[in-house]
């Protein structure tokens, strides 16, 4: 009678909407091992409360790594229609201090501190009858947690969705996927698989999705809904392919997160010392120095300190460039700025000296803890 009557304790105050702005620990409740390299991570509040969230949004973590606050933003691969919880899944990836971290040190009553959720990467915004919905590998996660809203909520929606993977081993979600095409006449599930596996006997499409692929799968692509995930190459084909095709743009929608590999602006050779940036001449520059990496650049009034330092071949961690997502979050030790984020601090963060690199403009020399 007693667990019984905390149950239903729990449910009763999980009715209570959750605040990142008020409470923004989270605590893992459950791991699930997906493939061989990738885990998915179910988290809820301390504190009983509901989540609130559009499907395909993200979430910002804070991870203590080594005596270090890495910040990360992870797509939420639950589905809002199932509140009480969400879900990061991630995959382990060689050298990533992050996927690493989780995969070995995120277990059921470990803590992390969230922000969010956020974002405008959802089939919300784009209301359609007919969507595809096309990832590959991890980028999976945002049109996981489409397509399980959709099915929760039996809503007759038409999707194709089409998942790229190396092998049949490595299609996350492959189970789910399968068993929601065979629940729902309206919803179709085409992975393909880049190379074969021995070990894992399987009968459907091989190679790399293509146009003659596509026509086969959805006939009616062209008059679709699409929403696009994946790795930035992935990416970057799936746009070629649709506009050869002379598909109407406008509804085409991408989201890519890569965290654990630098962008293209950060793979800059690094350059020592200063160099000279594109500026008005009539703009003031200012001396922007950085406390752990010992470097010190000139930065205009005009531009973002994380633009400034890119440009400088400074390797800084960065996502969404916006002030939205959170990832170059930094101490400014010293000095003054104007920033114009998207929600992507909190106030009483900003009141303790913190900053987005990526919106924020000096208007004296700084210092940055990083």
């Amino acid at each position: 009678m007693t667990s019984s009557l905390g149950d239903a304790n729990r449910l009763e105050l999980a009715s209570n909407a959750w605040d990142s702005e008020q409470d923004d620990t989270l605590v893992c409740r459950a791991v699930r091992q997906e493939t061989h390299d990738v885990k998915t991570f179910v988290l809820s509040p301390a504190t009983p409360g509901r989540f609130s969230y559009q499907p395909g949004q993200f979430m910002t973590y804070a991870f203590d790594i080594g005596g270090e606050t890495i910040h990360r933003c992870y797509t939420i691969s639950a589905a809002p229609t199932r509140p009480n919880a969400i879900s990061l899944t991630v995959k382990r990836v060689p050298n990533g201090p992050v996927s690493n971290w989780l995969h070995d040190n995120l277990k059921p009553g470990v803590s992390v501190k969230a922000l969010g959720p956020m974002g405008s990467f959802t089939c919300f915004a784009h209301p359609a009858s007919r969507y595809l919905f096309l990832s590959g590998g991890s980028g999976i996660t945002p049109l996981m947690s489409m397509a399980r809203t959709y099915h929760d909520l039996a809503e007759p929606k038409d999707i194709v969705f089409v998942h790229s993977a190396r092998t049949v081993t490595d299609i996350i979600f492959r189970e789910e996927l399968e068993l929601m095409a065979r629940l729902s006449p309206s919803f179709k599930f085409a992975p393909i698989c880049e190379a074969a596996n021995p070990l894992a006997p399987y009968s459907g499409l091989m190679g790399r999705l293509s146009l003659d692929q596509l026509k086969v799968i959805a006939p009616d692509f062209m008059s679709r809904e699409i929403f696009v995930c994946g790795p930035a190459p992935y990416m970057a084909a799936v746009r070629t392919m649709l506009g050869s095709a002379g598909f109407d743009m406008a509804h085409h929608h991408e989201e890519s997160f890569n965290f654990e590999t630098l962008s293209a602006g950060e793979k800059t050779e690094a350059i020592e010392g200063e160099i000279a940036l594109d500026a008005p001449e009539a703009a003031k520059t200012y001396t922007v120095e950085f406390t752990k990496t010992r470097r010190s650049i000139e930065v205009p009034e005009t531009m973002t300190v994380l633009e400034a330092a890119k440009r400088a071949g400074m390797r800084l961690p960065s996502s969404c460039t916006q002030g939205l997502c959170g990832t170059c979050k930094s101490k400014k030790v010293s000095g003054s700025i104007v920033m114009n984020h998207q929600g992507g601090i909190r106030q009483r963060e900003i009141d303790a000296g913190m900053m987005l690199l990526c919106c924020s403009k000096p208007t004296s020399n700084l210092v940055i803890e990083r």
